[in-house]
């Protein structure tokens, strides 16, 4: 099998499909996973070419066969895949190359976005990503490859999907821009994190860029990374000559710049988009005999969301803990009423008052837990790209959130009972998450330090029965109220140094235990706050909106050198003097429509801006706050501050709030005039319409008409719309490389027959030059540069 193999030597994948295909007559638009049926000897006749250059493992022609993707209703999908895999099978047994090749099942985005942010939902995704695995083992591939995967949920459904309903190896790479961001926000470490945690192979980056521009991103994948590194990059920059396009990294340079990746610790290599057979070949040449790095585990503890890290060991983390029922009045309420706005709120407040992770407990009697977790968890990662810590001692509620959660979840918790752990362990097991083990067992809570040790011990052996490393356990130590323990401060605080000293764990507790029961609570809180950290407290579940336990935090990082030039510190207390707002405080709302926007709060835009426009006119609201705020997350997102669905989420509350003011101008007959009309569409052959959805939600809320003509469109069609509407500016929309043909038709086509519209462009396998190439006016490198062209062609700027 290849995983006796993986990480022990260098393993070499194949080069790019979709250019071959195309110098071989593939026509604008035609689906390149047809041809293993119309076509298969072409398709094998690549796949040969590849073996016979060196790869040892070759993908199969399915990049886009999943039901959400293929539309074509002449073929069988699950024919296509099958005969995928049979092309890959039949071409290394005509190759006779003397050696073991391997038939990689290749599963690609489904070109949609999932919900909150898009409109699939991720079991759907699950169900398309499982029936492709499920043939591609039938049919006998060696093992499944996720790729070009630009969001960290859909790639969970597809990594899910592999593990659970195939016994194959799972490969995974993702695609992340210079930046070393997924489309959706997540950075390598919290990529890493997530796939470690789902039990992945081997995992890396894919197309995107050249391999120069890959290796920043390589060095992050090795520094985190436990687990075998795959790199696979574009042959550098797509460009244009004599109407044909090629790449700018020729075998040579593409080998030399490989065999730095190799040397650095890749140990599954191979190219993407403009590689072909030579470059492989050369590859192998260079590099077939170089020595596999290693493979090192790493001893990170990170919990991660859609778009953070959170690492525990340095210093000490904030968990909020005000999203529990426990001893909250008002919170029962809300989760009896289903008041989910309310909790949206808690978690926000307790982001802005420092929080590292969330803590989720919606337990309470007569209530569908294992639904409202679920829900309550979706809910809060479309507001907060906070981890979150899954609170609960129901063993479906768990699964359900864990399930659904989009990153490395903190789990609270495990204990040393056997039945705790026997349900408990294999749900990390199967999900990843970093669970937090419990100091009792059977035997209740011992009194002393050695016996809160040897449950912690206990722990740990049975984790490691089901594969869970240490890193991904964090002990409580127990905080006894020493109202009734009068020794319980002591115990708790030898425990957390011999927890850090002794089994070299991370720790967490709920510091307020310590003082139930006592007066004036946070001078005994934030003092033992202090002394706990002082002893190894990785993690607190405090309250952040209180300015003692606060004050801790902050004075002892400063004081402990662990807030570089007291940074942190200065920022928070140097302007001003510490103070506590009500809303803090309460959990009441005093936000006005702009913060509500920014923070991505439907139903809070929606009742402020109703009150609001009880004493406002409603384009003096729309002028004075929904268009600052939109600005304000654009110029976040362009920055690099804001990501993906913090921008999405800020525009859906944005449209709430219009929605209340568009009935009032129905009803005064005030009209708000349209900045003017563009034509959005997916080019012909490609169904990718991530890009084209996101540009078309941020043009309407900036007051423009938006004529959505959908994915795979032809020139031709989008010829008629513009000519029809008498359109001055057109965006088209390109995933794959075997489509740019399509855009470049389309604007020819434009040129000729409506030579006064503009062209604007976008999509992950374009870039400046290649949009100059093929004639378009204005290329997009995200969704807000696409607005701010347009704004200035309608405003008469250019």
């Amino acid at each position: 099998m290849i995983k006796d193999r993986l990480g022990k030597e260098l393993l070499f994948f194949d080069g790019g499909m979709g250019t071959l295909l195309q110098e071989r007559g593939l026509g604008p638009g035609e689906l390149p996973e047809t041809w293993n049926l119309i076509h298969p000897d072409v398709i094998r006749d690549i796949h040969r070419s590849y073996i016979e250059a060196g790869s040892d493992i070759v993908l199969t022609n399915t990049f886009g066969a999943n039901a959400l993707k293929f539309h074509d209703d002449g073929c069988s999908l699950e024919e296509i895949v099958k005969k995928g895999v049979e092309n890959v099978k039949r071409a290394a047994e005509e190759a006779k190359v003397g050696r073991t090749v391997y038939t990689a099942l290749d599963m690609g985005p489904t070109g949609k976005l999932l919900k909150p942010m898009g409109d699939l939902d991720f079991e759907t995704a699950y169900e398309a990503f499982k029936e492709v695995a499920v043939w591609g083992e039938e049919a006998g591939a060696d093992l499944i490859h996720i790729e070009t995967m630009s969001d960290t949920y859909e790639l969970k459904a597809a990594v899910l999907a592999a593990k659970e309903n195939t016994s194959l190896p799972v490969f995974a790479t993702a695609i992340f821009d210079e930046r070393g961001k997924l489309l959706t926000g997540a950075d390598v470490p919290s990529v890493v994190a997530l796939l470690e945690g789902l039990r992945a192979d081997a995992i890396g980056i894919n197309c995107g860029m050249g391999p120069e521009q890959m290796l920043p991103v390589l060095e992050q994948f090795l520094k985190y990374s436990s687990l075998p590194v795959i790199v696979k990059p574009n042959a550098g920059l797509p460009k244009q000559k004599n109407g044909q396009t090629y790449y700018d990294v020729d075998p040579e340079q593409f080998a030399g710049l490989m065999k730095q990746v190799v040397q650095m610790g890749a140990v599954v290599v191979g190219g993407c988009c403009g590689t072909t057979p030579d470059h492989i070949r050369m590859m192998r040449e260079l590099c077939g005999k170089m020595p596999a790095v290693p493979v090192t585990e790493k001893s990170f503890t990170v919990v991660s969301s859609y778009g953070q890290s959170v690492f525990l060991g340095s210093g000490s983390r904030i968990i909020g803990e005000r999203i529990n029922p426990t001893g909250k009045k008002r919170f029962k309420q809300a989760l009896k009423e289903h008041d989910l706005d309310y909790i949206l709120r808690e978690g926000i407040t307790q982001q802005d008052n420092g929080a590292h992770i969330l803590d989720v407990n919606v337990g309470l009697p007569d209530i569908d837990e294992p639904a409202l977790m679920k829900e309550a968890v979706q809910e809060l990662q479309s507001v907060t790209n906070l981890p979150l810590q899954i609170d609960t001692v129901d063993g479906e509620a768990m699964e359900a959130a864990l399930r659904i959660y989009n990153g490395k979840a903190m789990v609270n918790s495990v204990s040393g009972k056997q039945e705790s752990m026997d349900t408990v362990f294999p749900l990390i097991k199967k999900y990843g998450g970093v669970v937090i083990g419990l100091t009792l067992d059977e035997g209740g809570i011992p009194g002393d330090a050695d016996g809160r040790v040897r449950i912690a011990e206990k722990i740990i052996r049975e984790a490691e029965k089901y594969g869970i490393r240490k890193k991904d356990i964090v002990i409580d130590a127990l905080a006894m109220t020493i109202s009734s323990e009068p020794e319980g401060a002591k115990v708790t605080l030898e425990t957390l140094r011999r927890l850090r000293d002794e089994l070299h764990v991370c720790t967490v507790l709920g510091v307020s235990n310590i003082s139930f029961g006592l007066p004036s609570r946070p001078v005994i809180n934030s003092s033992f706050y202090t002394m706990a950290m002082m002893n190894g407290l990785s993690a607190g579940i405090i309250n952040p909106a209180s300015e003692e336990m606060m004050r801790a935090w902050y004075a002892y990082h400063a004081l402990m050198n662990l807030d570089p030039n007291c940074e942190n510190y200065i920022g928070k207390y140097a302007s001003a003097a510490p103070a506590v707002s009500t809303a803090a405080q309460t959990g009441k709302s005093s936000m006005g429509l702009q913060e509500a926007i920014i923070k991505g709060l439907r139903e809070e835009a929606h009742s402020v801006t109703v009150s609001m426009a009880e004493e406002r006119e409603p384009l003096e609201i729309i002028n004075s706050e929904l268009i600052p705020a939109l600005n304000r997350v654009g110029e976040g997102f362009e920055k690099g501050t804001v990501f993906l669905p913090q921008l999405l989420m800020s525009a859906e509350a944005a449209k709430s709030a219009f929605a209340v003011l568009k009935d009032r101008m129905d009803q005064s007959g005030e009209v708000q005039e349209k900045i003017g009309t563009v034509v959005l569409a997916t080019v012909k052959g490609d169904i990718h319409d991530i890009g084209k959805n996101i540009v078309k939600v941020l043009l309407e809320n900036y007051s423009f008409d938006v004529i959505d003509l959908g994915k795979d469109v032809p020139p031709e069609q989008i010829v008629e719309t513009v000519l029809s509407k008498n359109v001055r500016l057109v965006g088209l929309s390109a995933l794959m490389t075997t489509t740019v043909v399509s855009m470049e038709e389309t604007i020819k086509q434009l040129r000729e027959k409506a030579p006064g519209c503009r062209v604007m462009v976008g999509g992950a396998v374009l870039n400046q030059d290649y949009a100059d190439m093929i004639g378009a006016d204005f290329y997009g490198k995200d969704a807000m540069q696409s607005v701010h062209y347009a704004q200035k062609l309608f405003e008469g700027g250019n």
